[in-house]
């Protein structure tokens, strides 16, 4: 499974997919101060799923209808960087073969999934 951790979501996510074997880029790293479509096109490009704490990526994948390889939505309010990883391992835990091609949203009492055969939340 391949990821790019959006800039808003900090190197701690990014560390930790490493440490436990996941393909990992980090926005931060590779591409600094870009445009979310922009940003959008790399991951598409690269096969990567977006970690993101950006409502955006939502207006780009459902409105405009870009495309994507994933999404996964961090909503926490403000959370550091131990909530992120809790959050994160519930979703790869319980969820992984799931994520690709579909939007996720991610709180820490729920798990949404959209995608075009399912539109689910699972608490």
């Amino acid at each position: 499974m391949r990821f790019l951790v959006d800039e808003c979501v900090g190197p701690s996510v990014v560390r930790w997919l490493r440490d436990n074997n996941y393909d990992a880029t980090s926005a931060y790293e590779e591409c600094h101060g870009w445009e979310d479509e922009r940003i959008l096109e790399k991951a598409f490009s690269e096969k990567r799923i977006i970690v993101t704490l950006d409502k955006d990526f939502g207006d780009m994948v459902f409105r405009m209808k870009l495309p994507h390889c994933g999404i996964m939505l961090l909503r926490c309010g403000y959370c550091g960087p131990a909530k992120k990883i809790s959050m994160m391992k519930n979703v790869l835990t319980h969820h992984e073969s799931e994520l690709a091609g579909n939007f996720i949203v991610v709180t820490e009492t729920a798990i949404r999934i959209s995608g075009a055969a399912r539109d689910r939340i699972i608490p």
